[in-house]
């Protein structure tokens, strides 16, 4: 798979029924932790580490399929990779639904639609 790909897939199966604003977000998280040298340093690495993403472990196909909602995923992605992001600096993100143990140990950034955005104070590469 190539950077694109990663990245459109995990937009879409993390945030497809978001705003448009909230797929940026994800896009923003998952190249926050390419640049942090505690994750991954490439795209793909970052997006399929063990348990990093639900997507990736939900017992699901991680295909990419030929919706519109995946051609809105695959352009929110290219903007990423070309350079278009918000400046956020979270490296996490959960839904509302969720409370993981984690949240309360980082900077809570805010919420976009239904994702709750942390920093974790991040060194950078």
């Amino acid at each position: 798979m190539t950077a694109l790909t990663c990245m459109a897939t995990a937009i879409f199966f993390e945030a497809r029924g978001e705003p448009l604003e909230g797929q940026h977000a994800v896009a923003d998280v998952i190249l926050n932790r390419v640049e942090d040298t505690r994750y991954p340093d490439d795209v793909c690495s970052v997006v399929f580490e063990p348990y990093a993403f639900s997507f990736t472990h939900d017992g699901r196909s991680d295909r990419l399929p030929e919706t519109a909602a995946a051609d809105v995923a695959m352009a929110v992605a290219e903007d990423a990779l070309s350079g278009q992001r918000l400046g956020l600096t979270a490296t996490h993100y959960h839904t509302t639904a969720v409370q993981p143990y984690w949240a309360e140990h980082f900077e809570f950034d805010g919420r976009i639609g239904n994702h709750l955005f942390y920093t974790n104070e991040t060194p950078h590469k």
